[in-house]
């Protein structure tokens, strides 16, 4: 009797954890559902990808899709999308189509995005990558290092805007007796 009902516990528990599992993913996975038979540009951070993607719940229900729409435009590094589709389309090329799960820290976190996604609700996305435009040598230029420019010119400006205040409130002013002197001698 105790061992039936010992294993009546381990069932349920069992069964239990394998429903969370199925509700939860810990980490980005990414499935590779179509590979175009050439493939010699990888996208990387920077390029900009034209995309077709389907989000789903993991019920599957459709939470947005761009089927019926134009491309979406992706800039891999600018946050225009979740985290997890970012990450997701890195290292991807023209023509190949994916499957993304995203945990929800990759997604829309505890609060969601309500009333359509639940929070800690755990994404999957199919994605078609239509185009891979890579950088050119200027963009890159301007996005890696325009950026460390600006840092630099904030903490420079405002130096020599205090080097410029501590000299004019250390700078000699004429005192009122030095210019009645000048006055009695111009007399």
């Amino acid at each position: 009797m105790k061992a039936s009902v010992f294993l009546l516990l381990l069932a349920a528990l069992t069964c239990g954890l394998a429903r969370a599992e199925e509700n939860t993913a810990e980490e980005l996975q990414v499935e590779t559902l179509v590979r175009p038979e050439t493939c010699s540009v990888l996208s990387g951070m920077g390029d900009t990808l034209k995309i077709h993607y389907t989000g789903k719940l993991m019920d599957g229900k459709v939470i947005d899709s761009s089927l019926s729409m134009d491309p979406l435009v992706v800039e891999l590094g600018k946050r225009t999308v979740i985290a997890g589709l970012e990450q997701s389309l890195v290292g991807v090329c023209e023509g190949q189509k994916i499957k993304a799960t995203i945990p929800s820290h990759l997604a829309y976190g505890k609060k969601g995005y309500p009333p359509t996604i639940p929070g800690d609700a755990v994404l999957e996305f199919e994605v078609e990558v239509v185009s891979v435009m890579q950088q050119t040598p200027w963009q890159k230029m301007v996005n890696d290092v325009f950026p460390l420019v600006c840092l630099a010119l904030v903490p420079t400006l405002l130096g020599l805007v205090g080097i410029y205040l501590y000299k004019k409130a250390n700078a000699e002013k004429p005192s009122k007796k030095k210019a009645k002197d000048k006055k009695i001698k111009k007399k």
